[in-house]
């Protein structure tokens, strides 16, 4: 029974409770994301994601778990809050206000009023989204001219408003008590839900153009063998490691020697995770989503013609995005001098490299340049769909950005059941080297 992961879940209550409270969270997520926002006509929203499938409408509503889709009351998901994460960690970085500055050196204190300010911008920004994508809705059609919404009243337009904005803070309050009530990451585990809920709807669909031979089944087999090989990909790079040997010197403590040893620093090649993803799927997604929304605008249709999925100018900005958040991310977590200072302190040093401050220029280098082979790897995979749907038509249903996400998502949430269980003196569900998650850490 050791050996059995189910069953070593199963002997810690504590876990048990966790697990329980995420898979009924997620539910009540899943609930809320088919409950419709009054005066749309099904129908008419349906008929019109349906056209626009294969777009960045379709895409983001793959993402908001198909409540884009019916524009129910989490039609907006969780991205304004992500939006004003990354926003709030942009200024925070150019160190605009010393005031946020300030309040970064006052411990949990400061990190709290952080996080107030963040949830305070995401709600302004929910309004702000919210009420363009109403007043959006309120001018659109499906095809055959029928009209998604039945009274685009200014009471419709304020009382949606309101419900777009008050269903992402929903959604935020829920992420935050997955995180601290359950395992794993809230706010990613929405997404990753949101996301698997479409899978089997593309299983479905991939069969039925199989069996009605619109696809040959050598084209299904090797989507599929596809999608396995960059599964394998993903598990394989977001697992992977620089280690960098650290040598401590012996020193006398009393009567007793300590140091001699060789340890490890461990660097992972891919240190963001899904973070950059999400982050550059965020941005990119608003003037796109705003352009589709607004289709007789000149500005609009430039922007779909440069940004569209497929298009070099879309993979080129959505490239950059990636790259930039993925240093981003390690320049808000990852910090070299202090490593240093801890090493130097402790008699610790890496071979053939001075203490102190040429073992943090040495560590940002290497840092820096297993960054740059991690973020162009996953950008690679982001991109891949994209580029073969466009060049080849190949008929992509779950996308690379998509897999990045769930496989992510899911190694992170392992890997912090397997730290529960070892804290907690169980037997580990991996043996070997073992999988470190990593945090989510906007607005917790």
């Amino acid at each position: 029974m050791d050996n059995n992961p189910l069953a070593n879940i199963l002997q810690s209550p504590e876990l048990r409770k966790r697990i329980l409270f995420v898979i009924i969270a997620l539910a009540v997520f899943r609930v809320a994301a088919v409950v419709p926002i009054p005066g749309i006509n099904a129908d008419a929203i349906a008929s019109f994601f349906k056209q626009h499938e294969g777009g960045m409408l379709g895409f983001l509503n793959i993402f908001s778990g198909g409540a884009l889709g019916r524009f129910s009351i989490l039609a907006l998901g969780i991205m304004p809050y992500i939006n004003a994460s990354i926003i709030m960690g942009l200024i925070k970085g150019a160190h605009i206000f010393p005031a946020l500055d300030k309040l970064s050196k006052e411990g949990e204190y400061g990190r709290r009023k952080e996080n107030q300010i963040t949830r305070v911008f995401g709600l302004v920004l929910a309004l702000l989204q919210g009420f363009g994508l109403t007043v959006a809705i309120t001018k659109m059609s499906a095809p055959g001219g029928l009209a998604i919404v039945i009274d685009p009243s200014w009471s419709f337009i304020l009382t949606t408003t309101l419900t777009l904005a008050a269903g992402t803070m929903f959604l935020m309050w829920l992420g935050e008590q997955m995180t601290e009530k359950g395992i794993g990451n809230g706010i990613s585990l929405i997404i990753f839900a949101g996301i698997v809920e479409r899978l089997p709807s593309a299983i479905y669909t991939l069969v039925e153009l199989v069996r009605s031979e619109e696809m040959q089944l050598l084209t299904a087999l090797i989507i599929i063998a596809l999608v396995a090989v960059i599964m394998g990909l993903v598990v394989w790079v977001e697992t992977a490691q620089r280690q960098i040997p650290v040598q401590y010197a012996k020193r006398m403590v009393g009567n007793k020697m300590y140091g001699g040893k060789t340890s490890y620093l461990p660097l992972k090649i891919d240190q963001s995770g899904v973070i950059a993803v999400i982050f550059a799927m965020s941005i990119l997604s608003m003037p796109l989503t705003i352009a589709q929304f607004m289709p007789e605008a000149h500005w609009a249709q430039v922007v779909m013609d440069w940004m569209g999925r497929g298009h070099i100018t879309y993979m080129v900005v959505y490239v950059a995005l990636i790259i930039f958040f993925c240093y981003f991310y390690n320049s808000m977590t990852f910090n070299p001098k202090d490593m240093a200072e801890n090493m130097k302190k402790w008699g610790g040093f890496i071979p053939g490299i001075r203490p102190g401050e040429p073992t943090q220029k040495y560590i940002e280098w290497v840092m820096n340049r297993i960054t740059l082979s991690g973020a162009l790897f996953v950008s690679a995979i982001a991109v891949l769909p994209d580029f073969l749907r466009a060049k080849f038509n190949v008929p992509f249903y779950f996308g690379g950005t998509a897999l990045l996400i769930v496989v992510g998502v899911a190694l992170d949430t392992v890997g912090q059941v397997q730290a529960h269980l070892l804290a907690h003196n169980y037997q580990p569900l991996m043996k070997g080297r073992g999988i470190k998650g990593r945090w989510f850490n906007v607005g917790e």
